[in-house]
This record gives structure tokens, sequence and C-alpha cells, in this order.
């Protein structure tokens, strides 16, 4: 009896319109109405009618260990994310929206208190099986537990998971209003039940694990390659979401020691498309003949996506960087204009910014918009957050900044620090400053250099290591580091991410991204307000105003960004005609025939 009931109560809430004050939608946005409407088929930066078929190469850097993605141990291997679908899927061409993939239907409350997902039926795993609303709330359950401790921080506000239904999950929030709370729950990794009731999800395997996307492992060498076959009989190869991509019958990922190897290792034809972040290489390293013949194209996408910050990194928890002024006057041993002459051949523009590239970034003086979330700590706040936004150090690019470093020696005395012996000492500890930055490519050993120079100026005791991929990345989980190169990647819609970047709850956390240890109740209140922003304008204010003070924290030393894609390829692929907006689209290509075979026939006669 009490069985027949709740399989009852269960059909009831499945056939229930949506509640008052809510709204079922195929898709969510954070900026408003939807570009794609209900019965939309295609993305517009697809081919629908693409073809399907042959191999494709692609390469990585260092080494795997690790086919489970989701937790802190171990090396992941590359491209694994091609295995599991999502509750939904990205549009590269629209900001912050997604649309159902497992998902065929989002309900949302006025007050985004709560998400409903109703999923789609003809969902499977790739064993045949149904994904189901059980499938869900494992994966949040054990996601939030045992996965890396970025996602307890991303899916800290998720109160519980209930279900609804065979197919139907609800998602209810807790805390104060946080409009990205239905979105972000789209993004959660969905896990099979079954499969992990056999096999413990905390630990690392070279087992293929159980999917439900496009592709699956069909090889692996453990630490130098691995390949992904597509799937046949994939659930969700017509859906809008998915139509047009996923072309390739086979992706096989090689591994190279370093990029000088794997560059050598793409022009001999090794592997077919590169994604190129090197200036110098960029600049030279493409002078081969098959880039003259035209078996390589070598060519320049421009961009709209938020660039982000990427910059050399303080690791605060440490006495001599805990000093912001000691952080500030480190930051003029860096002379970006020389090194954009000198070894960048002026490709790139210097990073002012947290949130470059985009209308997020701090500008000017703080408007009142911003001065409304700045003024409640004002008393906690250098003055210069009040002022001008911050501007880094500059030269006239002769390499003479003998004024900068005068600066910083003024900065340096001001904090107690002294030069004896050619020795910068705290003058109450009477301990050294030390700093080694710690590296994972040698490409950005030459760029060090002139800033390690400069350091040793003021006496620092600097020095640069590069370590191999597999011991940089559990140096990083450990903290164990007095500098590092990394970018902190941005959206155009900055939310609870933030929170892992920045926030005192991650501060101490290992695994997490707030690498720099800032423990700052100031930017905590920040972070929750851009979260809880009820609308754009809002956003923009709040983001602005945690601009201002990162930066003025003097946490980093900002470096530069490229407004474009750098790519190059063997000429054997067909393109959509449209390029997104946000995204290379590279999961819209295909190779086409006529090429292939015209390519592979001016190899041979090479």
């Amino acid at each position: 009896m009490h069985r027949l009931a709740a399989i009852l109560g269960a059909l009831i809430v499945v056939s229930t319109p949506a509640l008052s004050g809510s709204k079922v939608s195929h898709g969510n946005s954070l900026h408003g109405d939807l570009k794609y409407p209900a019965d939309f088929t295609h993305f517009d930066y697809v081919n629908p009618d693409a073809p399907k078929g042959g191999s494709i190469r692609q390469f990585s850097i260092g080494t795997y260990d690790n086919l489970n993605p989701y937790i802190l141990k171990g090396v992941s291997a590359v491209g694994l994310g091609r295995m599991f679908d999502g509750l939904t899927a990205g549009a590269a061409d629209e900001a912050s929206s997604a649309y159902g993939q497992i998902a065929e239907s989002i309900e949302t409350p006025d007050d985004n208190s709560w998400v409903i997902y109703t999923l789609r039926k003809e969902a499977r795993w790739h064993d045949g099986t149904p994904i189901t609303a059980d499938d869900v709330i494992f994966s949040f359950e054990t996601i939030t537990t045992k996965g890396h401790p970025f996602y307890r921080s991303y899916f800290k506000s998720i109160a519980k998971a209930e279900r609804l239904g065979a197919h139907k999950v609800k998602f209810s929030f807790s805390g104060d209003l946080n409009r990205e709370l239905p979105h972000i729950t789209g993004q959660l990794p969905i896990l099979s039940k079954a499969y992990y009731a056999k096999v413990d999800f905390s630990k690392t395997t070279l087992v293929p694990p159980m999917g439900s996307g496009p592709y699956k492992i069909s090889d692996i060498d453990p630490g130098r390659s691995i390949t992904y076959e597509r799937v046949k009989d994939y659930w969700g190869k017509d859906l809008p979401v998915n139509k047009g991509q996923n072309n390739f019958d086979k992706i096989r990922y090689d591994y190279y020691r370093d990029q000088t190897v794997a560059l050598e290792a793409f022009k001999s034809g090794e592997y077919d498309f590169r994604q190129e972040n090197t200036s110098k290489i960029w600049a030279t390293g493409y002078d081969v003949p098959a880039v003259k013949k035209g078996l390589i194209t070598k060519q320049l996408i421009d961009h709209e996506q938020p660039t982000g910050m990427q910059a050399l990194i303080f690791n605060s928890r440490l006495p001599q960087f805990a000093d912001r002024k000691v952080r500030e006057a480190l930051a003029y041993t860096f002379d970006f204009a020389w090194t954009n002459k000198n070894l960048f051949y002026g490709q790139y523009t210097r990073t002012k910014s947290y949130f470059s590239n985009s209308e997020l970034a701090a500008v000017g003086l703080p408007g009142t918009a911003e001065l409304s979330f700045l003024e409640p700590h004002r008393a906690k706040l250098p003055p210069e957050v009040f002022g001008q936004a911050y501007a880094p150090p500059t030269s006239d690019g002769s390499g003479n900044i003998r004024k900068n470093l005068r600066a910083a020696k003024k900065l340096l005395t001001a904090a107690g620090w002294t030069v004896k012996n050619g020795k910068l000492i705290n003058g109450k500890t009477g301990q050294a400053l030390t700093m080694e930055v710690l590296l994972v490519s040698p490409a950005f050993e030459r760029i060090m250099a002139p800033m390690i120079k400069n350091l040793k100026r003021l006496g620092v005791e600097a020095s640069m290591r590069v370590v191999d991929s597999a011991q940089y990345q559990n140096r990083l989980n450990d903290f164990d580091f007095d500098a590092i190169v990394f970018t902190f990647g941005q959206s155009l819609s900055p939310g609870n991410e933030q929170r892992d970047f920045w926030g005192s709850y991650n501060a101490n956390t290992k695994g997490s991204r707030n690498f720099i240890g800032i423990n700052d109740p100031v930017v905590d209140d920040l972070i929750e307000k851009i979260i809880a922003a009820a609308d754009r304008k809002t956003l923009v204010a709040a983001t602005r105003a945690l601009d201002r003070v990162l930066l003025w924290g003097n946490y980093v030393v900002p470096q530069w960004h490229i407004q474009s894609y750098r790519i190059a390829y063997w000429d054997r692929f067909g393109r959509p005609s449209t390029t997104p907006k946000y995204g290379l689209g590279f999961s819209g290509w295909w190779i086409d025939a006529a090429k292939d075979t015209a390519l592979k026939a001016a190899r041979n006669r090479d």
C-alpha cells in the first residue's frame, strides 16, 4: 500500500504543470532572453550537415595517471569531458546561457530559490541503461563530498537534491538570493550510480569510466597517449545542442615532454591541430615549407572572450609576501614594455584587470554604484581603492628601469627591509627575502630571467625552477611554492567560482584555486554581492568593486593578454562559415575528404 502510494505520488508530481510563480523553459540565461527558441534545431555556428568520419591527432604536454577528472588525486588525462553529458550545454555565441542536454526542460521560480530538471527519457549511459534522477542525486552527493574541492565551493549554496520522479529532480538553494545557482546546477557532472556502486569514486583509475557523451575511450597508453572513439549509437547525437558537432570518428591525444618537441612533431605531421600560446614560436617557429606550400594553415581568429588575469602570483601565506607594500615593490621589477618589444614581437597588451577585455573591468574613478559596495569597508581598504583604477608600473621599453627600482626600494625601506651585504633583510626578523618562481613550462624561463635579474638588483634572493607537470600540480595543490605564473580565467558572468579563486573559505583548502591565499572579509563580502546581484547593472558594479580591491591588494604582477586565437593546422579540415564569439568552435569541424586526399598526395610527393 505504501509502495503504491509513493508511485502514485511521483506520477502526480511529474504530470503537474509549472508551479505558480515559476516558468518552464528549454534553457536558461543569466542575461535575460535566450537567443535560441524552444524549437531550434542547431546552433548558428555549426554545419548541421557536417559529414562524420575520419581520425585526428592532437597533443598535450606532460603525462597522466588518472581517468577520473572529478577528483583531486592524480593527473587527469586530456579530453575526458568528451565522455560525459551534462544536464545542460552552453552556447558559444551567447554569454552565460545554457540549453537542455540530459534535461528536457528546466523549471525555476521568480526568486530562483530552486530549480527542477525534467530529464529526457531517451538519455542513456554507454551500456544502454537510462540516466535517471537517482543518478543526478548520486552525482551531487558524491561530487560535493568526495570530489575535487572546487565542487564543494562551487555548489556550496545547493542545500539539497530531491527525487520528484524517475526522470525529475529538484535542487533547493540556501542563503541569500543567488541568480546563478539555477544555471550552474546544469553544469553538475552526471555520474552513473550503478557503475560507482562497484567502483571507488575517490581513487585514481586507469579503467575507462562509464560515460554518457559522444565519445568513449578506445585505447590508452598510460602517460603517452589516449584515444577516444565516437559512440555510433550515441543517444544525444541529434539534440539541437549537439547537431553538427562531434564529427570525428577517432580523436587521439599524444603526450610530449615539452613544447619544443611538440612543435617539431606537429611540423613533421605527427598531429593535426595546434593552438599556439607562445609569441616567439608564432612569429618564428612556423617558417617551414609546409606553411609556405599551404599544407599547414596558420591563422589568427579574433574573439570576444574575457581574457581574465594571467600574472605572476605571490603566495601571501608566506611571511615575505604577507605585506601588500612588499608585493607592490616587487611588481616594479617586471619590465613589460621591453619584454613585449624584444621577446613577444609586440603581440600582447598589458593586463590591467582581473576581468580584462570585458565591461567588468574597473576603469577610472569608482562610480556611485561601485561606491555603494566599497564605502561600508572604507576603513579596511587602502585609500587607492577609492581613486583611479589600478595601473601597473610602466617603462619606456629601453630596458633601463632604474626609476622603477628606486620606487621599489623606497617601498621596501618603508616596509622595514634593508640591504645588507647585498641581501634584502627584514629589519625585525633578520630573514632574507627569498623568492623561487615555480614553472611548468621552460618557455617561461626566458621571460622570467630579466625579472629575476632585476629582483637580484634589489637584494632579493631570486631564482626559478621548472618541474614536470605532475610535480607542478601536486605542489599547487599543496600551496608549496613562493610564486607561480597562473591564469585566472573569467566569464562574462562571474559568480560562485569567485569563492574558489579568492574566498577565505578556500584560503587553506588544498586543491582550491585560491593560490594567492587571500583571507579577507571584504573580498568575501564582495564575492557574495556578485553572486546575489539581481541584474546585470548590479553585477557589473559589484565586479568592478571586487576588481579594484584585488588589484590594489597587489597580490599579483599582471602580465599580458591577446584578443585572438593563434591556430595552425594541417589543411584537411572543413569548417563552419561562422566562428562563435566566445569560443573557437573546433568541435564543429570535420574532415574534408577532398582536402584530406590532396594533402596525402602532397605529402607523398614530398
